[in-house]
């Protein structure tokens, strides 16, 4: 029997995440998309902001950021529709974040993986989508509760 893939789209947080820690659960998710047992997903003002804030807080660290991606085989969607955009907006006032959110629509994500407790997981309970928010061990969890024998 073969199983969906879970599209799981990155935040430009859990990107950022990867690139910092060798052992941490965003580099989990690479190794997961790299085996195929996740699809992973970022859009292209994700992967320019995530390109903008390793240049600035972490520049040496520019060449593992484009292996991660690699390595996770990680897709890039298209820009998403004004009408995502504006359906993005409406559960996120924070420009950037609706930014994400819509191409996480677009991509027709499973999962909306984020480290932003301000602007996501605070408010995941009100913002209504056809998609899990979470972290990345909420992602991880319900991945070992689906996919894993205990």
């Amino acid at each position: 029997m073969t199983r969906k893939s879970v599209k799981v789209f990155l935040d430009t947080s859990v990107l950022f995440a990867a690139v910092l820690s060798p052992t941490g659960g965003a580099r989990k998710l690479f190794l997961l998309g790299e085996a195929e047992l996740l699809e992973l997903i970022i859009g292209p003002n994700v992967l320019r902001e995530a390109d903008e804030v390793v240049r600035r807080k972490a520049p040496a660290s520019l060449p593992l950021l484009a292996q991660l991606l690699e390595i996770g085989k990680v897709q890039t969607v298209s820009a998403p529709t004004s009408k995502q955009i504006e359906s993005a907006r409406r559960e996120i006032a924070y420009a950037a974040d609706a930014r994400a959110l819509a191409e996480a629509i677009h991509a027709k994500a499973d999962w909306f993986v984020t480290h932003d407790k301000e602007h996501f997981l605070k408010s995941k309970a009100t913002i209504h989508l056809p998609f899990e928010i979470g972290t990345l061990g909420d992602l991880l969890q319900k991945f070992k509760d689906e996919f894993y024998l205990p």
